[in-house]
């Protein structure tokens, strides 16, 4: 898809086209991460918290405030402003950003960075800064097309003596026949669409749709009159197309500016030797300049003011932001004055602390005055030991776990949330090469002699005077 009168381009393998529905075969278990238990913030349609739910224990007052953010941000009503999530290290602070990038959806961008990564030999802070926020500002382009659309019958391609050469044969067209609900059509195509089919891998049988305007082939998947009894598939079987074989389509698009932006910017370069050993030694990571990413933008409001296009917010989640300097902070606030700012969420564990890159300049959180303002502040509290149990609780459903009489109590008596967490897996170890089915207690006393929690760490490493590791000697 182009603009009419830019070279600006949208990247089709960027792109997400929603057209195509299907039954897919059965897939592999996601992977466990940290936050694989955060299904939202689990409030109720009021907004007040309706208990332990959703993946989410304790944070109620915390998980109402940003209950009302996720409201503002529906609206409309947030842009130049930032949620600052402050509190004590491991108190829920990422899974309050993730559990509000879940409310709002799973088309909404989401885009998590830590303050330290702004820090390159090779690209500005500035830069990596726009990057991350043009990457969360979506683009969800809508676009009516004429295509053929169908069950592939028939695929004759047709050969003539080649003109260019008494050698061989070159194909002049390709026939293809479409089946629907409806009907079948017949159509005689150009060889660059044949070349397209090939290289999409398309057989009889599968569902296709050809657009008429650009000749672009997609394959939805296989035709369900094809489908086996066998219990494991690895292909992805669709209906037979309903209506006719020629019709009208919407297609929906989702995209982001930093797509467009990486899109344009990448040059195409030749096919000559030269071009390519430029291509294998040049740097991974160009910056695009401020007069492209302009380009993009007025491109984009083209689309916008045609009614192409929506823009959709994304989020920019940039955790340990006491470790921006005061450069990064001057340039977010322009950041956060454009009309496409995405919603931005900080969080710290800092109290009142010196901005980094000053020497005189002492604020709350490590964030600027002027920037603190700009922000909506949330408290986190420190879990008691109940939550730490319940939070267990959760992550042993989650990780399929068992645990043995009096487990639970000893982990939530270790006293800190993430410590205790990461003993599960290391214990469910230790008792299957016990050959047990659960987790017991003296497989948890083992993990705590091999394995030392902070505080414990930070005072037998003091222990000698404060000195800390002294070599062995």
């Amino acid at each position: 898809m182009k603009a009419s009168t830019s070279t600006t381009t949208i990247p089709p393998a960027a792109a997400s086209t929603t057209a195509s529905a299907g039954t897919t075969a059965p897939g592999r278990s996601s992977r466990i991460a940290t936050h694989s238990h955060i299904k939202g913030l689990g409030l109720t349609q009021e907004g007040s918290v309706a208990g332990d739910a959703a993946g989410f224990v304790g944070q109620e007052a915390a998980r109402e405030a940003c209950g009302i953010v996720v409201e503002l941000i529906k609206s409309r009503k947030f842009s130049g402003r930032a949620l600052l999530l402050a509190g004590a290290p491991g108190t829920g602070k990422t899974a309050l950003a993730l559990a509000l990038s879940h409310e709002l959806g799973a088309k909404v961008p989401f885009c998590p960075m830590v303050g330290s990564e702004v820090y390159s030999v090779e690209v500005k802070k500035t830069e990596v800064l726009s990057d991350v926020f043009r990457r969360a500002i979506g683009l969800r382009i809508k676009e009516t097309k004429v295509v053929y659309e169908g069950e592939l019958t028939e695929l004759t391609p047709t050969e003539t003596e080649n003109p260019l050469s008494g050698y061989g044969k070159t194909v002049s067209h390709v026939v293809v026949g479409l089946k629907t609900v409806k009907g079948t059509k017949q159509l005689r195509l150009d060889p660059s669409i044949y070349e397209a089919i090939l290289k999409e891998k398309i057989v009889v049988g599968d569902v296709v749709y050809i657009e008429a305007n650009t000749g672009a082939v997609k394959r939805v998947g296989r035709s369900d009159a094809y489908a086996s009894s066998y219990d494991l598939e690895s292909e992805t079987y669709v209906p037979l197309p309903k209506g006719e074989v020629h019709k009208r389509k919407e297609l929906v698009q989702d995209i982001t500016l930093g797509d467009l932006d990486v899109a344009n910017a990448r040059p195409q370069g030749g096919q000559d030797i030269m071009s390519v050993m430029g291509s294998l030694v040049r740097t991974g990571r160009t910056e695009v300049t401020e007069k492209l990413r302009r380009e993009v933008d007025r491109v984009v409001k083209g689309y916008v003011d045609q009614g192409i296009a929506e823009v959709v917010p994304g989020v920019v989640f940039i955790d340990e932001v006491h470790m921006l300097d005061i450069e990064c902070f001057t340039f977010l606030n322009g950041l956060l004055e454009s009309s496409m700012a995405p919603t931005v969420i900080f969080a710290t564990n800092r109290g009142r602390c010196t901005v980094r890159g000053t020497e005189d300049i002492v604020s709350s959180h490590g964030v600027p005055a002027d920037l603190l303002d700009r922000c909506l502040i949330v408290k986190t509290e420190t879990y008691t030991r109940e939550q730490i149990g319940k939070v267990v609780q959760l992550r042993v459903a989650v990780e399929h776990l068992q645990l043995g009489p009096g487990v639970l109590d000893k982990l939530a008596e270790e006293g800190e949330r993430t410590y205790a967490l990461q003993l599960l897996t290391p214990a469910s170890i230790l008792s299957q090469l016990a050959g047990r089915k659960q987790i017991e207690l003296e497989d948890i006393g083992e993990m705590n002699e091999l394995f030392l929690d902070a505080k414990t760490s930070a005072r037998r490493m003091g222990k000698d005077g404060g000195g800390g590791f002294d070599g062995g000697r």
